[in-house]
């Protein structure tokens, strides 16, 4: 392969042994000077023996060697000049200039099927815990650290702080770049050297895991759980699973943990629901050895949720690997999944009683809004209007000695990542997330469209479609009523204490009058 260690002259600064690939477009050895260098690409000249390097080959550029010096020109201060102040009309807009205009996430080029990571990283953005806590963290880029889960870390902390500033689509050179380092396979090539297509929730399990290794748990009190990892605070669950020997009964069965930061949804003929998939996945028959029969032996894992995160994230299981076509072939089947969700049947007995609390304060807040709707009171119907104009206030969605998990087990959908195509190594991914209570985005790299609710219920399986491949749960908020209106409800309460007050006086009076005459 042909890669070389080159130097780099940038005015008065020199970068030492920077890698250099003709196997992958000169874009991408130009995102590493952009790491470290703040140029972007578009406002960059890289020259070799005078000879100007492309972004999309390296056709001309001969004598190529380790050691050698390439003359870099481009100032990274530079800014581009202001558009022409010009009014435009909505109506004249086209569908990406709405976009821009929009406070709309920005899209993602595509370097060639990169899908599957633009999709991961435009879900992964929907979660506004996790891009703070990557903008507060302190990765940066050297030479040692663009791979592995540093690098990742402020890979993703720059792109995500580069789509905050802009309302166009960002490149994700740097990204890509830090991938293909830290992962070598996912920088395969096919046939005329573009990379091959790779699987989505692969990706999305590797960046977690890098996260996972650099992200910290947070806690600030004696009391509270302070978890090793960020991930597994925010994203992580437990389940408590025992083991039986099916073939003895001399064999006690056994008890463990088990953390995860997806739940699996099984499919197969008798499937239609996501529950019922996620529900067979927590009972199952494995084949392992038998310390009391000596011999390997079928035991029943049965397992439930002891532990549920703020964010849950729901992988269905749709490829199964073809030995005969050597693919991962795609199960197509129409699995319907919900834009609430409810786990409360997949927790042991012990969460059950936990999450109780808060489920009946979801309870009353539904049935007081019922009530106020049919009752025609005119005065809380203007309080609840006045309520819906104002900022709504969320009671916390954590146990107080747990931060970053769920304590009531009410999930909201807020975004999905879809396959179209038949093969998890072909085809194209896309992530749809929620934008508001209406409105979703469907993030097709750099095109953006808005899409109603019906049409994210369409992507439940049944054709060549876009199908529903990981889903992405985040927590249902309990909202706080106003102030103003427990002051009116108090004042009543009071105002019945007093006339109660007044007319047990009324009847001690009476037999002191008696008395008198």
């Amino acid at each position: 392969m042909p890669v070389y260690k080159v130097n780099v002259k940038w005015g008065k600064e020199k970068f030492s042994e920077i890698e250099c690939n003709t196997d992958e477009a000169p874009l991408i050895f130009k995102s590493a000077l952009y790491s470290l260098t703040g140029v972007v690409p578009e406002r960059m000249k890289v020259m070799v023996k005078g000879k100007a390097i492309g972004d999309d080959t390296w056709t001309g550029i001969k004598n190529l060697k380790n050691n050698i010096t390439m003359m870099m020109m481009g100032s990274a201060s530079e800014l581009p000049p202001e558009p022409a102040e010009k009014t435009q009309f909505i109506e004249d807009m086209s569908e990406s200039q709405v976009n821009q205009a929009s406070d709309y996430p920005p899209g993602l080029h595509n370097l060639g099927n990169t899908c599957y990571m633009a999709a991961t990283l435009q879900c992964l953005k929907t979660v506004p815990e996790l891009t703070e806590k990557l903008k507060q963290s302190s990765g940066q880029f050297t030479r040692q650290s663009m791979v592995g889960s540093e690098g990742i870390c402020a890979a993703m902390k720059q792109l995500y702080t580069e789509m905050d500033k802009t309302s166009e689509s960002v490149t994700p050179l740097v990204m890509l770049k830090v991938l293909h380092m830290t992962f070598p396979r996912f920088a395969e090539r096919g046939e005329g050297g573009v990379f091959q297509q790779q699987d989505a929730n692969e990706c999305w399990t590797e960046i977690m895991r890098m996260m996972s290794e650099y992200l910290p748990g947070e806690g600030s009190t004696n009391t509270e759980t302070v978890r090793k990892s960020y991930i597994e605070q925010y994203f992580g669950g437990e389940n408590v699973t025992t083991m039986k020997c099916s073939e003895t009964e001399a064999e006690p069965e056994t008890k463990s943990i088990e953390k995860w930061t997806q739940l699996r949804c099984h499919i197969n003929t008798d499937v239609r629901y996501m529950q019922v998939g996620l529900t067979m996945g927590l009972k199952e028959n494995i084949e392992k050895t038998s310390a009391t029969l000596e011999r390997n032996a079928v035991y029943v894992k049965t397992s439930n949720v002891n532990r549920l995160p703020s964010y849950l994230t729901i992988n269905f299981i749709r490829f199964f690997y073809k030995e005969k076509e050597n693919i991962n072939a795609k199960v197509l089947k129409d699995i319907k999944f919900p834009m609430e969700y409810d786990a409360f049947e997949l927790c042991t007995p012990e969460l059950q009683t936990k999450i109780t609390p808060a489920r009946d304060r979801f309870e009353a807040l539904r049935m007081k809004k019922i009530e106020i709707e049919l009752s025609g009171d005119v005065k809380n119907k203007k309080n609840e209007k006045k309520k819906e104009e104002k900022e709504v206030n969320y009671e916390p969605c954590s146990f107080s000695d747990d931060l970053g998990s769920s304590n009531s087990g009410y999930y909201e959908l807020q975004a999905v990542l879809t396959h179209q195509g038949r093969s998890s190594s072909s085809g194209h991914y896309v992530a749809w997330v929620k934008h508001t209570e209406d409105n979703w985005i469907k993030c097709d790299d750099e095109k953006l469209s808005i899409v109603k609710e019906e049409d994210i219920l369409k992507l439940s399986g049944g054709g060549d479609w876009h199908v529903a491949y990981t889903l992405l749960y985040g927590p249902k908020r309990l909202e706080i009523w106003e102030d103003e209106k427990k002051e009116e409800d108090k004042k009543e309460e009071d105002k019945k204490e007093e006339d109660k007050k007044e007319e047990d006086k009324k009847e001690e009076a009476v037999p002191e009058m008696e008395k008198m005459e």
